[in-house]
């Protein structure tokens, strides 16, 4: 039987906002399983929320402020990461944003400021991410994002939000295909719907998480430590051969068409 362990192993994860951040449970999950992380913020209205978070983990972790849209903080990051840590083994990218009347109001109505917000926020802000972590990677690695099924089908009320998981869809298959070479594998997770602060702004979600139940195979929703525990794996040697792939965990909602 093969358990994880990711001792001696460092991890950068961006994207935690609360407790009910995908993020912090990962984070919590490669914590348990003996990694030393970075966690990242975006902003200082956040900090104190995150502090307060990160006691819980078992080794205290290196924290950042970094708002994906500042550059100077996104390199001022890694390299406060390259000082700490030395080597980097796993980046996490959990970051999505686009405008309330952009994932409200009909998609026809998108402006270019709205499109262009949530394109870099959610999309643009994974490749600027794993450009800065590969240098770190000297020994290899695995990075992951997360997205959801609106990549490829309508969600009435995510809008924008499906053309961005698109965008950053294609980027994790180009991603893996350049990085393989240096033994960096690159995946994401399509999660079904969760109660996380971004969800609260999707009109409709709550619509959404009771048809998802409904109608996957196993009548439930998923949780978010199903998400982090495949995350883990993911993220670990046990998936050495795993890269380029969009894994759904949404208790099968994926294979149903009515």
């Amino acid at each position: 039987m093969h358990t994880i362990d990711l001792s001696g192993k460092n991890g950068a994860v961006f994207g935690v906002a609360n407790e009910w951040s995908i993020a912090w449970h990962i984070a919590q999950a490669l914590d348990g399983a003996g990694a030393r992380l970075a966690i990242a913020y975006q902003n200082q209205r956040l900090r104190e929320r995150v502090e307060r978070l990160t006691t819980q983990l078992r080794q205290p972790p290196l924290l950042l402020q970094c708002d994906v849209q500042n550059e100077e903080e996104v390199a001022s990051a890694f390299a406060r990461i390259g000082e700490a840590f030395g080597t980097l083994h796993m980046l996490v990218h959990s970051i999505a944003y686009a405008q309330r009347e952009d994932i409200s109001g009909a998609f026809l109505k998108t402006r270019r400021e709205g499109f262009r917000i949530a394109l870099e926020v959610s999309a643009y802000s994974f490749l600027l991410l794993v450009r800065e972590a590969v240098p770190l990677m000297r020994e290899g690695g695995s990075i992951l994002t997360l997205t959801f099924q609106a990549s490829q089908r309508v969600f009435p009320g995510y809008n924008i939000m499906g053309t961005a998981k698109a965008a950053l869809e294609q980027e994790v298959r180009q991603l893996a295909y350049e990085l393989g070479p240096q033994n960096i594998r690159v995946n994401a997770i399509s999660a079904g719907p969760l109660d996380t602060l971004a969800a609260r702004g999707i009109h409709g979600f709550v619509d959404m998480k009771r048809i998802h139940a409904e109608r996957s195979p196993l009548k439930r929703n998923i949780t978010h430590q199903e998400v982090a525990q495949s995350a883990l794996f993911l993220l670990s040697d046990l998936s050495s051969g795993v890269t380029g792939a969009i894994l759904p965990v949404d208790a099968g909602y994926h294979i149903v068409g009515l």
